[in-house]
């Protein structure tokens, strides 16, 4: 029917007739022109209202009543197409000012000789309805998602961590399923390159209600990658920097907000009808999104369901920020390590060489402890244990500046007392401005003997398969590098072939509140049969001496096997 077949129309309407037959009624009626005018109400009406009927007539339902949400537009709903609709309203009146009313109301619209005349409406006054009670008791699950957020996200520095809190405080609070799809890092391993136009997530963390626990397998898992098209709800929400709400109703609705098309059927499976795909972003740029899903009997997302998932991914974003730069730096840190203290290659092929390093703090994965083994000539090897003051990168830099002066002074001709005097005189003139001990060893051809040099650093343990480990404490002990007071001295050890030469930096031993004297002797301990694995013997000994260290721990170990092993050629 045309907009104005019934705009202007004549009423020729009775009220006096109506009057006699609803004016005795419980229910407050009232009958509105087109423009949704009041024509006439009844005394039920007028009390409900609490404004004498004849205030009422001639005025639209919202200038009678300014502080009620009459749905004005549901009214005009039925003027148009003729259906009847029940519609719940509720607001403020003269009646209780102060007090928020509810009312349930069913309207028809008013027909005579074929043109449309008004509207008629029959309200009832009610308790608070249950959509009301429904929006008391979600806003109460609001407040408390966000008392909790701060003590239950970011309890940690790791990321798919603090991904996993988000999502498990959301479900099923907020959602019927929760997904965190962040940025991949970069400085991780390299993900292969998205297609033109293509947005690539990595799925960091992903939860469902019981119900939904089953169908999950189609819809994706955790750690997987996931493309989204040009379009895509995630890639129009990190564009805008907006949440992205959709009422997934049709397949056509599905397709759009899903990443490629074969999720439609797991989409199908879940139920889902309502989604928000949330931004979680920082300052300086985009971590990620947060994605909420109502299937099944579950209601849409409201406003305010919006206005608190975009709370929620705000608080989370610092979090995350924090775990994202922390795995940055972490990883950077942990392949300047690796590359700085890779395990050195035998320097013969009759030398063994087995080494660990283990960190006190796990959380830095870097220090100043270090180790080397640097081939001489006619079968000859120099081996290093040294360790600078301090941790992190910093001390690691200094670690790297030693290792590299050590490598360039190493001499066939220089017994290592005399290396350490020209390492500290240049250490002191123009290196590293933290002090480091250090051990050298020159091992001969044969493994028969061994000169050793000491700048502050502790003894190394021999142990023989037969006659069990001795702590070489008879070697004499200079300065640290780095003072410039000189004074090394190179000691001689003889043992016999097949002895282990153990070499560590003082965190395998010293223990707060025992004499280091006392800790070094339990070295002592160490045994090794001939032919025993060399990395079995360093597992051995980080299980026995790691526990309850507070510095980090690098062990060496070594032996020459017996000359019929080898020939002099094959060095």
């Amino acid at each position: 029917m045309p907009a104005d077949a019934y705009a202007e129309s004549p009423v020729p309407f009775d009220p006096g007739v109506l009057a006699a037959l609803v004016d005795s009624t419980m229910a407050g009626v009232g009958v509105l022109d087109t423009k949704l005018r009041y024509l006439y109400v009844n005394p039920a009406l007028e009390r409900l209202n609490g404004i004498p009927a004849a205030e009422h007539l001639g005025r639209t339902v919202s200038e009678v009543l300014p502080g009620v949400d009459a749905r004005e537009d549901m009214m005009r709903a039925v003027l148009a197409d003729g259906k009847p609709r029940e519609i719940t309203s509720s607001g403020f009146t003269a009646a209780a000012a102060a007090v928020r009313r509810y009312w349930h109301g069913a309207y028809h619209r008013l027909e005579i000789d074929g043109r449309i005349v008004g509207l008629a409406g029959i309200v009832l006054e009610v308790m608070a309805s249950d959509q009301g009670q429904r929006e008391l008791e979600q806003a109460r699950r609001h407040l408390t998602l966000l008392d909790t957020a701060a003590a239950r996200i970011g309890t940690t520095l790791d990321v798919d961590t603090t991904c996993a809190e988000l999502v498990d405080l959301v479900v099923p609070g907020l959602a019927d399923l929760a997904t965190v799809e962040v940025f991949p890092p970069d400085v991780a391993a390299p993900v292969r390159p998205a297609p033109p136009g293509v947005l690539r997530l990595r799925r960091a963390a992903l939860k469902a209600v019981p119900r939904l626990s089953e169908e999950l397998d189609g819809f994706g898992l955790t750690g997987e990658y996931i493309d989204y098209q040009e379009g895509a709800a995630v890639q129009r929400c990190l564009v805008a920097n907006q949440p992205v709400v959709e009422n997934l109703t049709t397949d056509e609705q599905l397709l759009r907000s899903a990443p490629r098309p074969e999720r439609l059927a797991a989409y199908r499976a879940l139920g889902m009808h309502s989604a928000v795909v949330v931004p979680v972003t920082v300052r300086s740029g985009p971590l990620g999104i947060l994605g909420l899903i109502r299937a099944g009997d579950s209601p849409v997302f409201t406003d305010e369901d919006v206005v608190i998932a975009r709370e929620l991914a705000g608080r989370a974003a610092v979090d995350l920020d924090h775990a994202r730069r922390y795995a940055h730096e972490h990883t950077i840190a942990l392949e300047l390590q690796r590359s700085l203290l890779s395990e050195p290659r035998p320097p013969h092929p009759h030398i063994e060489i087995a080494t660990r390093y283990l960190p006190a703090d796990r959380s830095v994965m870097v220090g100043g402890d270090w180790f080397d083994v640097i081939p001489l000539r006619d079968g000859r090897h120099l081996k290093a244990m040294g360790d600078v003051m301090g941790h992190g990168v910093e001390a690691a830099v200094a670690m790297s500046h030693y290792r590299s002066l050590l490598r360039m002074l190493a001499d066939d001709e220089l017994p290592p007392h005399r290396i350490l005097e020209q390492l500290d005189r240049m250490v002191e003139r123009s290196g590293p401005d933290r002090a480091a001990t250090c051990l050298l060893v020159v091992v001969d051809r044969v493994g028969g003997a061994c000169e050793v040099a000491s700048a502050g650093h502790l003894p190394p343990v021999l142990i023989d398969p037969l006659a069990g480990a001795r702590v070489c404490d008879e070697i004499a002990v200079g300065p640290p590098l780095g003072t410039g007071f000189g004074g090394y001295r190179t000691t001689l050890l003889e043992f016999d072939p097949g002895t282990v030469l153990f070499l560590y930096t003082d965190g395998l031993v010293e223990r707060r509140g025992e004499d280091i004297d006392v800790s070094v002797g339990r070295l002592k301990e160490l045994t090794l049969p001939a032919g025993g694995s060399l990395d079995g013997l360093l597992d051995e000994v980080l299980e026995r001496f790691g526990p309850g260290a507070e510095d980090d721990i690098a062990v060496l170990a070594s032996r020459t096997r017996s000359p019929g092993a080898w020939t002099p050629d094959a060095t």
